[in-house]
């Protein structure tokens, strides 16, 4: 891959990270992972994998599935629905996650998963939808779309584009409002929910009322600092971007194509305000901060929420993470604000910067106790998914018995999950800092 470089005469976007952007965070990288990442990461870096290749993608493609199943939340939403809706080459499937049951027609958001474009599925995406459905109040749309490199990256940002048009036209039907409609995704989807942006806004469609980036790659061919700062041991790799780049690049794909890298694009103008999430140990950190940068320059608001001790994919984790969860709240927050407005109006965006971290406060408290800290997090947050996947069960088993669902908040059932939480809260306390609120210049 290439150096980011000045803009005259190499394909690099302006906007690099070098650039002054006074939204940048002022703090990238935690001096070490939040404590709940850290234990994390140690559990999944025991699983030495070789990078993935076409002889091995099957059993990667099947180890992503079994921790986003694993280790998501799944929380509970009214109902889930699955169909088929036209595309440009089959039927794409879709997941319709509903929060409520209700006669009048609710706002949509259309979510596109990651995977490095050729991993991941409905089922990787199920624990994100959910808790966003939950948090927001709006219907979530899973889009399934062709993964390389049995097709080129083409095919997949034509079977998203597919999707939003079919919804934006037809989405009456499954109950939607198709006036209030907003689109987002993370990782390699986040690449996608820009791209669809841009060509959304190209072709004059409804106007999205929200872009939700979720640290995006959006330059697939320009290298970035936090690569080689967070060369290993954050699930994405550097020697993972190589092989995934080998994969996904085979035959005529041009990577310094708009449509393929959206940080490309010349107009970012009209584009619908975005949030964009960033993690610190994060090798392609870097890309979602340059374009955001890119987004303020062009006068569209950007919300974003930086994690500074987060990794690369830990919004799958939300079963395990706090951070997870409290990023999937945000963004339920943001939908619920950016969607309430009726046609005609838009509520007012934000442009800012948050910070947030959730570093031990009390390391003295473990002083003299080597690895205790990690073993007592560890054994939590294996407690609290037993207990999560007891009442995943028990609400599965008995689906139209809404007592579940109460028995799920009562406290002394649940006695690990409430233990952690308040000792998250006295030892590592996820804490916010606004270090930016801007000012979006007026669009033309």
């Amino acid at each position: 891959m290439n150096s980011t470089t000045s803009e005259e005469g190499t394909s690099n976007p302006p906007g690099t990270p070098e650039r002054c952007d006074p939204g940048r965070p002022k703090c990238l990288r935690a001096a070490s992972p939040d404590p709940e990442a850290e234990v994390l990461l140690n559990v999944l870096n025991l699983m030495k994998r070789k990078p993935v290749d076409r002889f091995n993608l099957r059993q990667h493609r099947l180890a992503w599935r079994l921790a986003a199943l694993a280790l998501g939340r799944a929380d509970v939403v009214a109902r889930v629905e699955t169909h088929a809706i036209p595309g440009p080459y089959e039927p794409i499937r879709v997941k319709v996650y509903r929060p409520s049951l209700t006669a009048e027609a609710v706002p949509a958001f259309l979510w596109f998963h990651g995977g490095g474009f050729m991993m991941g599925g409905l089922a990787t995406a199920d624990a994100i939808c959910r808790h966003i459905a939950a948090a927001s109040g709006v219907i979530v749309v899973a889009v399934r779309y062709r993964l390389a490199p049995e097709h080129d990256l083409y095919a997949g940002r034509a079977d998203c584009m597919a999707a939003v048009d079919w919804v934006a036209r037809e989405g009456r039907l499954l109950g939607i409002d198709t006036t209030r409609l907003a689109v987002g995704g993370d990782s390699a989807g986040g690449n996608l929910a820009a791209s669809v942006a841009q060509r959304h806004v190209e072709q004059g469609g409804t106007a999205l009322r929200l872009q939700v980036l979720a640290y995006p790659a959006t330059n697939l061919l320009d290298d970035f600092a936090s690569r080689a700062e967070n060369a290993g041991g954050y699930i994405l790799t550097s020697d993972g971007i190589d092989a995934i780049r080998r994969l996904i690049t085979q035959g005529r794909t041009d990577l310094a194509d708009p449509t393929i890298s959206p940080a490309f694009a010349r107009e970012l103008r009209d584009l619908p305000p975005a949030l964009i999430v960033t993690a610190g140990f994060d090798p392609i950190r870097d890309d979602g901060l340059a374009y955001a940068g890119r987004l303020r320059e062009a006068g569209v608001p950007v919300e974003l929420l930086h994690y500074a001790g987060q990794f690369h994919g830990f919004l799958n984790f939300d079963g395990v993470l706090r951070a997870a969860r409290d990023a999937l709240d945000r963004i339920g927050a943001a939908l619920r604000l950016g969607l309430a407005a009726p046609a005609g109006e838009t509520a007012a965006p934000a442009d800012r910067t948050m910070e947030l971290s959730a570093q031990c406060r009390d390391d003295g408290a473990w002083a003299g106790l080597p690895m205790s800290r990690n073993l007592a997090i560890a054994w939590l947050m294996l407690g609290e998914r037993l207990e999560s996947w007891r009442w995943t069960m028990l609400h599965s088993t008995l689906t139209d018995l809404g007592w579940t669902q109460a028995l799920n908040a009562f406290p002394l059932l649940n006695p690990v999950s409430v233990c952690r939480e308040l000792l998250g809260q006295y030892f590592a306390p996820i804490q916010a800092i606004e270090t930016y609120q801007g000012n979006a210049h007026a669009r033309a």
